[in-house]
């Protein structure tokens, strides 16, 4: 029975992405700065310390700041899935959160390339994230993977993130990176904003609401990952979004029209109430980037969820 370790294992796509590899007979090793609290908090009742017998669920030590992961665990792992990286919607973006969310990203990839190269271990693959915010605006024909990062912040951290991990296949280790589009998950992430303004009886529309979103469902995501460490023709940057991206506003409504029936007033929210909100953040909420899963799909992946009413009927 093989050992997965993940990196940034309890967050939305970490803990179903958990599930996901259980279910599929897989042993999980989670690491975390504090794993007794973490397992005390998580769902799953795993153990502390690295993987010692079958079925389980284990919680292992790492520290990003003090250069450490527990070698231990390393050495008993098979494939690594990367997810780390602090939030990119939680917070406004301030220059020192701009640091951590671009530093969160690099420098546990750096210490997973040191770690790798240092500590014996039988890790065959690694499976890490990335986003669509590699791209930039719509320029009339969907993006592909070979599309140069865009200029900006997000361009910025996508080119920096995938930067760091690269160096893994120097060592042999097979490299996917997956750019996750829009993640909708019925127990948080995006929809949970989108839902917000329908406890008011608003079906809040992004600006014009014209703004191309392309996403995927979480199911499909977890599903992807998997696909790509079982699958070892994959190599390279892969688009993770749903083949039918939508506009902003066929989103809200669709989504609107499941949580409320359609009772909640579909309402624009003008552009400049966004920037006043959220700041340079809204760039990004009002940007329209329509985004291939071509690739993807070519490499024999099959989505659950390819239109937004089958995912939304799905999640709700």
């Amino acid at each position: 029975m093989a050992t997965v370790m993940i990196t940034g294992g309890t967050g939305l796509v970490g803990s179903a992405l958990t599930k996901l590899l259980v279910n599929n007979g897989y042993n999980v090793v989670i690491l975390s700065r504090n794993p007794l609290k973490t397992a005390q908090e998580h769902e799953y009742e795993g153990r502390i310390g690295a993987f010692r017998s079958s079925g389980n669920v284990y919680y292992s030590r790492w520290d990003i700041e003090k250069k450490y992961i527990d070698p231990a665990a390393l050495a008993n792992t098979d494939h690594i899935i990367h997810l780390a990286g602090a939030s990119v919607a939680e917070k406004r973006w301030t220059a020192s959160r701009k640091k951590e969310i671009l530093e969160s990203r690099t420098r546990s990839s750096e210490l997973l390339v040191k770690a790798l190269r240092e500590h014996p271990h039988k890790v065959r693959d690694l499976i890490s994230a990335s986003a669509i915010g590699w791209y930039g605006p719509d320029k009339g024909t969907p993006f592909v993977e070979t599309d140069p990062a865009a200029p900006g912040f997000l361009g910025d951290t996508c080119l920096a993130w995938e930067n760091s991990i690269s160096p893994v296949e120097e060592q042999g280790i097979r490299l996917v990176k997956l750019r996750m589009g829009i993640v909708l998950s019925h127990k948080g992430g995006a929809l949970k904003e989108f839902r917000k303004p329908m406890r008011t009886g608003v079906a809040a529309i992004m600006g014009a609401g014209k703004q191309v979103v392309s996403w995927i469902h979480i199911e499909d995501l977890c599903r992807l990952f998997l696909y790509a460490m079982e699958e070892p023709a994959m190599r390279g940057v892969y688009n993770a979004v749903a083949p039918v991206p939508v506009s902003n506003r066929e989103l809200t409504i669709t989504l609107s029209e499941h949580i409320t029936k359609g009772r909640a007033i579909p309402m624009n929210v003008p552009e400049f109430v966004l920037k006043t909100m959220l700041g340079e953040m809204s760039v990004e909420v009002l940007k329209s980037a329509t985004v291939s899963s071509e690739k993807v799909q070519q490499a024999g992946f099959e989505f659950f969820y390819p239109t937004i009413q089958k995912a939304i009927r799905d999640l709700y």
